[in-house]
């Protein structure tokens, strides 16, 4: 048996997710709880589900999640690292309430929480942390002591994230026909956000056209590139490129789309694409239709040969830098001095978001960093 890895002053780790409907009956419900408060009617939210319809009316993401969970619990025995695993989601089963109820039913007094998102953003973190904030004054209003979160640090450049990522274009480009593979282009995708929200991403130091959001996915893609480089010996063209947009048209988003990319190099002669979603932990929904049926689709139409690469998912390497980010975490809550696991050029991210750190849209309690109330 391993020896056990000190994990004080924490006693538990939250995965917290997104969620996603589990047949056709939950996918109004779903998207109902995802657009609460924008009054959106009904009839529109039908029209919006039908990506869901397509695929059964399930969300690809609980059963990834549960995945993740098994992965992350067996990595975390078979090193000895005896911290219990608990799993909620915003806006379906299990709900993030629930769970920090039943964690706080268990004894749980202070938890960290691993976000199923990589990178700096208002809905890929400060959203996750004033759910988190709204979870815990719930309980308190239920008289529950609910226990202290921290939140792990961004992981979008953590070894343990990128080699997979590397693996499946490498996988990808060898799939794809001898005679296109060395001029194949690589399409980096990530999920479109409003320009606002993009520019005003990570802390206020990183603030500018494109913010923490952009800089971070490019150091991505670029070490991604440079590996590929390094062990294929072809340098590929690539673009980082954006999918999902489901904002109003008058407002700015991130572009170019991914299918307008797909267009583009097309008519400049690209031969070949291979489509690479650094932005997403898991296959999920937005994967599976916008990369999977919607540009594949569109690559059909101009008779151009595309492939899609992996996500992480539930890779043993990311389970592995999951536990890493954790023992880290622990030794530097204990006064430690830790080394923090880092390709690219950023270096590792902060461990407490600071003040300004992906502002939201109106003024809301956050969990989890520098601006955070007070603990009672």
């Amino acid at each position: 048996m391993p020896d056990a890895l000190d994990h004080t002053p924490y006693d538990a780790l939250l995965l917290l997710s997104f969620g996603g409907p589990e047949g056709p009956d939950d996918v109004v419900p779903f998207l109902e709880n995802v657009t609460r408060g924008r009054g959106i009617p009904k009839e529109r939210l039908k029209e919006v589900g039908q990506h869901y319809f397509l695929f059964g009316g399930v969300s690809p993401i609980n059963d990834q999640n549960r995945a993740l969970l098994k992965a992350l619990r067996e990595d975390f025995a078979a090193h000895g690292l005896n911290l219990p695993v608990y799993w909620g989601n915003r806006n379906w089963a299990p709900y993030l309430t629930d769970t920090l109820r039943e964690m706080a039913a268990d004894g749980r007094r202070r938890v960290l929480v691993l976000a199923t998102s990589a990178y700096a953003s208002y809905s890929g973190c400060r959203q996750y942390r004033e759910n988190l904030a709204d979870a815990l004054a719930a309980l308190r209003a239920e008289g529950v002591r609910a226990p202290e979160v921290d939140k792990l640090r961004h992981y979008f450049n953590h070894p343990g994230f990128v080699e997979p990522m590397i693996d499946g274009v490498l996988r990808s480009l060898a799939d794809l026909p001898e005679d296109v593979r060395d001029g194949a282009h690589i399409a980096f995708t990530t999920h479109s956000i409003p320009t606002s929200a993009a520019d005003t991403s990570g802390p206020v130091e990183a603030h500018g056209e494109g913010g923490a959001y952009v800089e971070q996915h490019l150091d991505v893609a670029q070490s991604i590139a440079e590996a590929v480089r390094e062990r294929t010996g072809v340098d590929h063209p690539w673009r980082l490129v954006y999918q999902s947009r489901s904002g109003a048209p008058h407002i700015p988003w991130l572009e170019p789309d991914i299918c307008d990319h797909l267009e583009e190099r097309h008519a400049a002669g690209v031969p070949a694409v291979v489509m690479a979603p650094i932005g997403f932990v898991s296959d999920h929904m937005e994967v599976l239709y916008d990369l999977d049926t919607e540009a594949t689709a569109k690559a059909g139409e101009l008779g151009l040969p595309v492939r899609r690469s992996a996500t992480v998912g539930a890779d043993p390497r990311f389970a592995a830098a999951v536990r890493e980010l954790v023992l880290e975490r622990c030794a530097a809550e204990r006064g430690q001095e830790v080394t923090r696991c880092a390709l690219g050029a950023l270096g590792p991210s902060h461990d407490l978001c600071p003040v300004g750190c992906c502002p939201a849209r109106a003024p809301k309690p956050a969990a989890a960093g520098a601006d955070s109330p007070p603990v009672p």
